[in-house]
């Protein structure tokens, strides 16, 4: 089970801490941490295999994270879901405006 945690504390030297575990497919290739090579403002790990990543942040203060999902077999042929935070990431919608135009991928 993957898991985000958030400790936030207002008038700490710390004053907002993030972990996160990445439990599935260990084998899978992947980037730790870091400032992205190709837009350097985003700082997250990297899905080598498929694109995309699991959470990052930019130096704007925007920021994405997604956890795993489990379906009934293997899903073949769609994107992946690391698409999902690596392209707000890189956009200025505001995430209301993002969520709604997902959702309107849906229909």
């Amino acid at each position: 089970m993957c898991l985000i945690v958030f400790a936030w504390r207002p008038g700490h030297t710390q004053p907002l801490v993030v972990a996160a575990n990445r439990d599935e497919f260990h084998a899978r290739p992947s980037l730790p941490l870091g400032h992205w090579e190709d837009a350097p403002w985003i700082v997250g790990g990297r899905d080598l295999q498929a694109g995309g990543t699991w959470m990052g942040v930019t130096t704007g203060g925007r920021f994405a994270a997604l956890t795993n999902i489990r379906t009934p077999g293997q899903v073949i042929g769609p994107r992946s879901r690391g698409e999902l935070p690596e392209q707000y990431l890189r956009g200025n919608l505001p995430p209301a405006d993002y969520l709604a135009e997902l959702a309107g991928r849906r229909a």
